[in-house]
Parts: structure tokens; C-alpha cells; sequence
């Protein structure tokens, strides 16, 4: 369908690129598209429809994530713009991408495992792995505390160089 010289592959395409932009507030590393909070976008005439699903439903970011979302899409021209947030499915770290893991691990933090290796339900897991340390690689590392910065994050600290460092815990 066109909309003057714009078809809505072209404006949908922009609308990635623009989210692409949109940095979360907690991990300024990664974009809401490297987390995987971005379900869906759609572009028409009269505007933009995008369906964010927060990283857990108490998430403090998820306003400011939305309202950068709008202003990103405004500002590259592709308002008035929508934002919805959808719970079901719940997020998992299994959306994040491996771009995001990689700036999550460039940037100090160890990144989740897996944390479904199928879809349904899973046991909770009660023995702790050892993680390698984001810093120099060495798997003698123990954990500090179960939480971090924030909520999603746990405290580590490696045995051989002495750096803390923060785990993205897999959920």
C-alpha cells in the first residue's frame, strides 16, 4: 500500500531504525531492540502502532522507555505514534540479541544463559553455575549477592583479577 512516495515497508523500516536509537535507561548500552522489548511495529497513514513488552511488569524504566519510543518515532517523522505494552508473554532474557549480549559483555556485565531451552514451563534452577568473569575471562568467580544495580541483576566478583561485576540473570 503506498502513502505518496512512502510505502509502509519503507516507514516500518525507519521505525526499527529509529528504536534501534532508543537506549534502555538502566543499560545504556543496549537499545529496546538489542533487549528484545519491541514485539511489534506497524506503520500506516495515520501513523504508528508499536507494542512494547516491559522486562517485568514492576520495571521503574517502562515510562521513560515508552516516551523515548515516541519521540524517537516523532522526530523521525513517522508520528503521532502509539505505544501499547502487552504482559503476555511474559519477556525473557532469551529475546535479548546476541548484538546486545555482546555490548552487555563489552560493557562489564556477564549475559544470561538460556533460560528456557524449550517453550512451557521450566524448573527453577537452585544450584548456581559458575559464570566467567566479563573482564578476563576466568571462571573462578563467586557471587555476592543475588541483586545487583537493579532487579535483573546479581553481583559477582572474580577470584582472579578481583573485579566485581554485575550477571544479567536469565529469566
Amino acid at each position: 500500500m503506498k502513502h505518496g512516495t512512502d510505502t509502509v515497508d519503507t516507514r516500518e523500516q525507519a521505525a526499527w531504525a529509529a528504536l534501534a536509537t532508543v537506549l534502555d535507561p538502566e543499560v545504556p548500552v543496549l537499545s529496546v531492540c538489542d533487549l528484545g522489548i519491541v514485539r511489534e511495529v506497524r506503520c500506516d497513514a495515520a501513523g504508528t502502532d508499536v507494542v512494547l513488552t516491559p522486562t517485568y511488569s514492576g520495571c521503574p524504566a517502562t515510562e521513560v522507555i515508552a516516551d523515548g519510543v515516541r519521540l524517537a518515532l516523532e522526530t523521525a517523522g513517522l508520528g503521532p505514534v502509539t505505544v501499547t505494552h502487552r504482559l503476555a508473554p511474559a519477556w525473557t532474557t532469551d529475546w535479548i540479541s546476541q548484538q546486545g549480549r555482546d555490548r552487555l559483555l563489552a560493557y562489564g556485565i556477564a549475559p544470561p544463559g538460556a533460560a528456557c531451552a524449550s517453550p512451557g514451563p521450566a524448573p527453577i534452577q537452585l544450584r548456581l553455575h559458575k559464570l566467567a568473569c566479563p573482564r578476563c575471562g576466568s571462571l573462578n568467580t563467586e557471587r555476592l549477592s543475588a541483586f545487583g544495580s537493579t532487579a535483573c541483576k546479581a553481583l559477582h566478583r572474580c577470584l582472579d583479577c578481583r573485579e566485581p561485576f554485575e550477571h544479567f540473570k536469565p529469566i
